[in-house]
């Protein structure tokens, strides 16, 4: 089954440019929703956004104001003939919404999360022809959120998109939620035909960081953007400190450097074309590396067994954590990096030797 583009969606949106998705955070009242679609349109806006229901993590936090919401939406995107999408969080949402009209829909990430729920959403959407686009869970997993995903393609709901919009881990600074770019890039590495928008604002948590996040996305080639645009951000019922206004956005969108994905200078592609070949050759110089530095491992761990002492020295791995992240940190390389490779050698590591030992153990039972 091939997953659709937004352009086969049938709603009108331009993909001829990046998508823009833009609106506030929460429908507050009617001339808040009106006065924020008409900042979001004059940005250049191809869909209208607007939470209608919140799912908030106290439950004295503003939730939404609930289906009263939907035909200011409705009424406010029909003025500028533009398609509207919200979140929707279990069956009557989904109702609700289809019943007013909503064009798209959205699953958040605290629903992405809980595969019962989207599954229960699946199933109120069987027989229906709606655009739906996942947010990534609130956790860093990615098999959880092409889960989601592939539940709704085995109902046979093939016009889907994906939203980036970071993960919830401690001491995310400067962030309210991770990028953790590698995760959306690894999703597009398995469906290399699903669109992903970018949902700055929730990543950011802060207004001023949207820009770098927005070209972030823009050069890793993600189909557009989500960002929140509400008429008087500061005022703002939930979210304020990461809306902008339409004129903001407007601004943002105009800063952003737009790169080419490839070039017709013959010249250029044969100058990368000579680098990659030096990439390759190093790639392959280092994965040659990695397999002799196991081979010796693995002779450390029948050592060990034959010494009858344990696979791991914590003595020893503080040491050279240390010191191997010092010298990764001299090649000029970042902090984030040196540490998950080192600690991903070791744990290759420990596995090496534990298989080794445990055969050895087994050979020596029978």
């Amino acid at each position: 089954m091939r997953i659709l583009n937004i352009k086969e969606w049938g709603i009108g949106i331009d993909t001829s440019r990046k998508v823009l998705i833009a609106g506030p955070c929460s429908a507050e009242t009617e001339v808040q929703v009106q006065d924020s679609f008409e900042g979001a349109a004059i940005a250049g806006a191809q869909l209208f956004r607007a939470g209608i229901w919140k799912p908030r993590t106290r439950p004295d936090s503003f939730e939404g104001v609930g289906e009263i919401g939907l035909p200011w939406i409705m009424k406010a995107a029909a003025k500028h003939q533009l398609p509207v999408t919200v979140e929707v969080a279990k069956p009557s949402h989904v109702e609700a919404a289809l019943k007013a009209g909503v064009h798209v829909l959205w699953i958040g990430a605290r629903t992405t999360v809980n595969p019962f729920a989207v599954q229960d959403i699946v199933d109120s959407l069987v027989g229906v022809d709606i655009p739906v686009m996942i947010k990534n869970p609130i956790n860093p997993d990615v098999e959880l959120w092409i889960g989601a995903i592939e539940r709704f393609m085995k109902k046979g709901h093939l016009k889907l998109a994906a939203i980036h919009r970071g993960f919830s881990v401690s001491n995310a600074q400067p962030y309210r939620n991770l990028p953790m770019w590698a995760l959306p890039i690894e999703l597009k590495r398995r469906y290399p035909q699903m669109e992903i928008i970018c949902d700055p604002s929730h990543i950011a948590g802060n207004r001023a960081l949207i820009p770098e996040l927005a070209q972030k996305a823009l050069d890793l080639e993600f189909s557009g953007w989500m960002i929140e645009t509400h008429s008087n951000p500061s005022k703002a019922w939930s979210d304020a400190k990461q809306q902008v206004t339409g004129s903001e956005l407007k601004n943002l969108l105009s800063n952003l450097i737009h790169r080419d994905s490839s070039s017709s200078n013959p010249e250029f592609v044969a100058n990368l074309e000579a680098l990659r070949y030096d990439i390759d050759k190093l790639d392959e110089e280092v994965i040659q590396m990695l397999g002799k530095r196991m081979e010796v491992v693995r002779e450390i761990g029948k050592y060990k067994d034959q010494a009858g002492i344990t696979i791991l020295q914590m003595d020893r791995w503080k040491r050279i954590f240390d010191q191997r992240i010092q010298a990764t940190l001299d090649q000029d390389l970042s902090q984030s990096f040196a540490e998950q490779f080192i600690r991903a050698l070791h744990e290759e590591s420990i596995r090496q030797q534990n298989a080794i030992m445990n055969q050895l153990e087994s050979s020596r039972e029978s």
